[in-house]
């Protein structure tokens, strides 16, 4: 669901992410992105700590093709509900994707 990985020397967070989207779906197209959150807690369950900046691409076109075959092994467009997901990407999903409340007629 999302990419993964370190920065390297001198290269900003917004280079990385586009470094990252690059090498694991050379297909895919990103527009216009901007930060939208950086996320420092600690996970519940394992206790890990998770540093993650979280950013949104205006718009994104082109084929899922897998770059690199040991980074991952399959990539698809999901709605966000219904699918596992990590602690991370959970609170990312909640905060652009909330539930809809349902509201009561009386």
């Amino acid at each position: 669901m999302f990419p993964g990985g370190r920065k390297r020397a001198r290269e900003s967070d917004k280079d990385c992410l586009r470094r990252e989207i690059r090498e694991e779906l050379p297909k895919l197209k990103l527009g216009r992105i901007s930060l939208w959150k950086e996320v420092t807690a600690r996970n519940k369950r394992s206790g890990r700590k998770m540093s993650d900046a979280i950013f949104i691409a205006k718009t994104a076109k082109g084929r899922l093709a897998i770059g690199d075959k040991k980074e991952i092994d399959r990539a698809a467009w999901q709605k966000p509900r219904g699918i596992r997901l990590t602690p991370t990407s959970r609170y990312i999903r909640d905060r652009l994707f909330p539930r809809k409340q349902r509201r009561k007629v009386s």
